[in-house]
């Protein structure tokens, strides 16, 4: 359970850091790389939604009503 909090909280500053990357692509008209960064917010927001599914779902199943 801790490795899926630790790649969780990995997950969020890499957004984080790409968010920014994308940014500073865009005020310095650097089209290519800010592309590119739109692909890796994407995935990484994919990941994060099936990793935070995959915790909701184990969390369920440990605490029976």
């Amino acid at each position: 359970m801790g490795k899926k909090f630790a790649l969780n909280i990995f997950y969020n500053l890499a957004i984080i850091l790409s968010i920014f990357g994308l940014v500073w692509c865009y005020n310095n008209h650097k089209y290519l790389p800010a592309a590119f960064l739109v692909g890796v917010v994407c995935c990484l927001f994919y990941f994060k939604y099936q990793l935070t599914k995959e915790l909701r779902k184990s969390f369920k199943e440990k605490d029976p009503k």
